[in-house]
């Protein structure tokens, strides 16, 4: 099923010409490759972040809530039940009570009943509770009727986001979001939680000129001390690592394995078994995100606010033990939607498939279609939108793109090509969600089909796997590969290096489900090294003597206290 991937190695040009002498030689080359022309981009301290002065709206939204901090309104998160929704709550929360807020809550919204973000009755919801003043969180900038809805019962509105607009914007409210007309943040690349971030520097700014923390007695609050809250939902998102993007990752991780971050996170990572000490962003990925999505997925996200919410560690464990069994759950559902996509697709040929899979059953969870199509892009290499009926019988579908196809535009485009297709609609690049209905899901997937294939370049053209080159053999070391650990973060659009090579095997077995285990050889000058090739048992036949061509990450393997240096493998090429 798994289709292969071209290997081309990356061209650093002109910018390692830019990079220190002082780096060592390796990392100058893997920051050319990326583009890094100075030692500024690689500066990810707090004083390198850039200033919230230039995000649009972000001052009336400071005056806004600062007003209603000193009017001691009510103040409701409209939270979203994905991690980079819940993170954003989390911190909006922590942040405005660090501030002097007494009354602030948060309403998310249950996956399955209510749909996507602020919509008519979780305004109502709202009104019943007493709010005052709304805040989006992660979404919102698509919330026309639910803010219009608000905004008649008397509710303000500010809507923090990061998703791309429709055609207008909603009115009757504050909009802060890098992405709407006009903005001149330099950062188009801000998670939703990153957007939040910006709106409390700003109330906090406001407030101290207001000489509010000094007239109530209150410590100026440290906002830096949640930035593994920031971290944990820019990563999971899957938003663009841009250099403002690593200071806030790099900054959280640093907090995360300083012992101070949130105790939910911490235990979200020992719930996965990750060590917090030497997090790294693929922790926040494959281990702390995941669990927190399980929530939201499966039941209800209040679940994961929570965790990230609550000071007490035993609270924060128990918390991050029944997510840890909800995700175990989900993995489970996912495998076996999987294994009936996979049936249902068959062999799929890289050059003569579709340039983009639809793929449907009735009976699939529709909170995890998500992660089913992240699943089968892996495989397949192109655009993949995963579909599953919801309970008022619409289907709600979710997409994950590849690199150079953004998918929530192609979405877009087909919906102004096909008006009434498509009901709803939103998401960035390499995401999105839309909602149609059952009858006209062919009639989607064929517009879907040629759009792409009369805009965009061919999924088989994008995606080769992007090779550092090889590594010389006195590089294949413990420290080496600790030196690549920390000098992300790595993430997206900021990948983490990959490397390729001819190899020979001494030996090679089935570990776990597909994994396959290898020792490769040892060459001149080189030891035996061993390698993983996680979900590839299926996909070569090796044995002994065998010459492989391997794309690899240089990764630390721990086990049993004892750390040695491992390499883990894209794909391999038997020779």
């Amino acid at each position: 099923m798994s289709a292969p991937r071209s290997i081309r190695r990356r061209e650093p040009g002109r910018a390692a010409a830019h990079l220190p002498q002082t780096l060592p030689l390796l990392l100058r080359r893997v920051y050319a490759n990326r583009n890094i022309v100075s030692t500024a981009e690689l500066d990810h301290s707090l004083g390198a972040l850039l200033s919230h002065s230039s995000l649009a709206g972000v001052g009336a939204a400071a005056v806004l809530l600062a007003d209603a901090i000193a009017a001691n309104e009510r103040i409701m998160i409209i939270a979203d039940y994905d991690a980079d929704g819940a993170t954003a709550c989390a911190l909006a929360i922590r942040g405005l009570r660090s501030c002097g807020a007494r009354h602030v809550d948060y309403l998310v919204p249950d996956r399955m009943r209510d749909g996507y973000g602020l919509q008519p009755p979780l305004a109502e919801s709202a009104a019943r509770a007493g709010a005052q003043v709304l805040i989006t969180v992660d979404n919102g900038i698509a919330a026309h009727e639910g803010i219009a809805r608000a905004a008649a019962l008397g509710m303000k509105v500010l809507v923090t986001d990061h998703h791309l607009p429709g055609a207008s914007l909603p009115g009757m409210c504050i909009i802060v979001n890098p992405n709407q007309p006009g903005d001149v943040f330099p950062s188009k690349a801000v998670a939703g939680v990153g957007v939040m971030f910006y709106v409390l520097a700003a109330l906090r700014q406001c407030l101290r000129e207001r000489g509010w923390f000094a007239r109530q007695g209150i410590e100026e609050p440290n906002l830096a001390s949640l930035l593994d809250l920031v971290a944990l939902g820019t990563v999971a998102d899957v938003v663009s690592l841009d250099h403002n993007n690593r200071i806030f990752v790099a900054q959280g991780l640093a907090r995360i394995r300083a012992g101070r971050g949130q105790p939910g996170v911490r235990a979200l990572l020992a719930a996965a078994n990750r060590d917090a000490v030497r997090a790294v962003s693929n922790d926040l990925a494959f281990a702390a995100g995941p669990r927190l999505n399980a929530a939201g997925r499966l039941t209800d996200m209040r679940l994961g606010i929570e965790c990230l919410l609550t000071d007490d560690r035993n609270a924060a464990h128990r918390m991050a033990v029944e997510l840890d069994r909800l995700n175990r759950e989900r993995r489970q559902i996912q495998a076996q939607m999987q294994e009936q996509a996979l049936n249902d697709l068959g062999p799929v040929d890289a050059a003569g498939a579709a340039p983009v899979l639809c793929i449907y059953r009735a009976e699939w969870h529709a909170g995890v279609v998500g992660v089913l199509a992240a699943q089968i892009k892996e495989r397949v290499h192109r655009p993949v939108i995963a579909f599953a009926r919801d309970a008022d019988g619409m289907l709600k579908g979710s997409a994950r793109s590849v690199s150079g196809i953004h998918i929530r535009d192609v979405i877009a485009n087909v919906n102004a090509v096909h008006p009434g297709l498509i009901a709803r609609f939103g998401g960035h690049a390499m995401a999105a969600g839309l909602t149609l209905a059952e009858a006209n899901l062919d009639h989607f997937a064929r517009a879907v089909e040629a759009e792409l294939a009369e805009h965009w370049p061919a999924p088989e053209a994008t995606q080769a796997l992007w090779s550092d080159g090889e590594l010389a053999d006195a590089d294949f070391t413990l420290e080496t590969a600790m030196m690549l650990r920390d000098a992300g973060p790595w993430g997206q659009s900021f990948p983490e290096p990959l490397f390729d090579g001819e190899f020979t095997v001494s030996a090679a077995r089935v570990v776990g489900n597909d994994h396959l285990k290898l020792s490769l050889a040892a060459g001149p000058g080189r030891r035996a090294l061993d390698a993983i090739a996680f979900n590839q048992a299926g996909d070569v036949n090796l044995g002994a003597g065998d010459r492989a061509h391997l794309a690899y990450r240089l990764d630390v393997n721990e086990y049993n206290g004892r750390q040695s240096v491992q390499l883990v493998v894209e794909q391999i090429s038997a020779g």
